[in-house]
């Protein structure tokens, strides 16, 4: 394959080209996205399961074979709910760990403990770090793609272990170790990344790594501005007091907002208990499961969509157009439900396959647009000085409004019922004007010069007094 030079933005040129090694690469980290996936989707599978609940739920397994029971009540359970959020309180705490684990150790080394204790902060990172700036979206949404399809495993693999009785659930659950032990052995084939070297001063192993990965010699524009970046980021002693600098304010805002957002368009919530939304619509278990895989073969494809188009389309493009895909879609599965769907009653078959085609509308938007890119654009904005604490930032956000929806859902789908769909529509529509208004596009602009961005953009070029006052000082 011939390089490619691939321009800056500035009077800088960058070359290099797409290497098998790069894509054998984040092939291998993106497995970290098996593990996250499957986690979402086996608890909704299991939960649903009638032995799971019977051992472990008795009330819930009571309720739900009550023949007048509410059908927006069925699951209502804190304790079924904490079940699936447990695992994101925990995330939260770890993703922190890794930051710091990132900068001492470097992210393969993280990689390989988190295919033990399942960290998964390091991953997005990796994938930024080695991609060519014209195509770090695609390579970087690998990610989300395997994210897509360990949910779409699992639910494969509910489908068929939910009729085996009484054991089923525990086959689901153990499997969870299998993207975990590809991970583990992945990650000592996989090589660092420049950055991290550079960062560890190991600059020769740097420079060659840098070679290897962009598959030429001429790479020496590149080299220096990691260097120049290393240089800066090592002047920081306290890369998590940094972040509360005014300077830090754009990326911070932003890459937490974009967790906060992807959480509340709704999405996991409706992953995480598909099959049980779908027995609340009056499908039979089998049914329910059936529907969750094919929203996950939606899932899947439409991610691919993503990978093709995010750095050609954009990322604000994919992200606005979703938001009308995703709001038209909630408001019509809300207004079915509200007209349709009562407390004791079944909705008419033609309604619910309708709810489904337009579940998969919803999620099809969502996984080319708020899935990936909300790991994406913050593992790309951050000056590598503040890199690898403000992506824990966003990771520990995700983590804690995945456990606030998780554990909140069924509940609010008992009180609020369908209106819970007009109550995540309401906030795609705040989420889109964010994206007109406080997001730049960040497509083709090489990670560590991401800075220029913000001292353009109309709103945050305010918080960036900071730096050139700094920069008229040193001359």
């Amino acid at each position: 394959m011939p390089a490619v030079v691939v321009s800056s933005g500035g009077d800088k040129q960058f070359e290099g080209k797409i290497t098998v090694y790069v894509v054998i690469c984040g092939i291998i980290a993106a497995t970290g996205g098996l593990m996250f996936g499957y986690d979402i989707g086996i608890s909704g599978g299991v939960t649903s399961m009638d032995d799971f609940l019977e051992r472990f739920f008795p009330k819930v397994f009571e309720r739900k074979h009550m023949a007048k029971e509410n059908n927006y009540c069925k699951f209502d359970n804190q304790n079924l709910q904490l079940f699936t959020s447990s695992l994101y309180l925990a995330a939260l705490v770890s993703s922190f760990i890794a930051s710091k684990v990132c900068t001492k150790c470097g992210r393969k080394i993280t990689m390989q403990a988190a295919s033990i204790f399942f960290l998964l902060g390091a991953v997005p990172l990796f994938l930024s770090e080695i991609a060519p700036v014209h195509l770090r979206g695609a390579l970087n949404i690998l990610f989300q793609l395997d994210v897509t399809i360990g949910i779409f495993v699992a639910n494969i693999v509910n489908y068929f272990v939910a009729n085996i009785h009484p054991w089923g659930w525990r086959l689901a659950l153990g499997l969870a170790g299998v993207p975990a032990i590809m991970l583990c052995f992945g990650s000592f084939i996989i090589a660092e990344t420049p950055t991290s070297l550079i960062e560890r001063e190991m600059l020769t192993e740097g420079l060659a790594m840098l070679k290897k990965i962009r598959g030429v010699d001429n790479v020496q524009a590149e080299y220096e501005e990691l260097l120049h970046a290393s240089e800066m980021a090592r002047q920081v002693e306290n890369p998590f007091k940094n972040l509360m600098k005014r300077s830090s304010r754009p990326q911070l805002v932003i890459a937490i907002s974009m967790q906060i957002f992807q959480q509340f368009t709704g999405i996991n919530a409706i992953m995480f208990y598909a099959p049980v939304l779908f027995q609340t619509m009056g499908f039979k278990n089998d049914a329910s499961l059936l529907s969750a895989v094919i929203t996950g073969i939606v899932n899947v494809l439409s991610t691919i969509v993503s990978v093709v188009l995010v750095d050609k389309a954009g990322r604000r493009f994919l992200l606005l157009e979703a938001c009308v895909q995703m709001f038209i879609t909630q408001v019509a599965i809300g207004g079915i439900l509200l007209v349709n769907l009562k407390s004791t009653n079944e909705i008419d078959h033609t309604l619910a396959t309708w709810v489904v085609v337009l579940v998969c509308l919803y999620v099809a938007s969502f996984a080319w647009s708020w899935g990936p890119l909300g790991w994406l654009i913050p593992s790309e904005i951050f000056p590598l000085s503040t890199r690898t604490a403000g992506f824990a930032f966003a990771v520990s956000s995700n983590m804690f409004f995945t456990f606030v929806i998780a554990q909140a859902f069924l509940s609010m789908m008992c009180h609020m019922r369908a209106g819970i769909f007009f109550f995540f529509g309401a906030w795609i529509v705040v989420m889109g004007l964010f994206v007109i208004f406080l997001l730049p596009e960040t497509k083709n602009i090489p990670i560590d010069e991401m800075t220029e961005v913000w001292k353009q953009h109309w709103f945050w070029k305010r918080f960036m007094d900071e730096d050139t006052k700094d920069e008229k000082a040193k001359n």
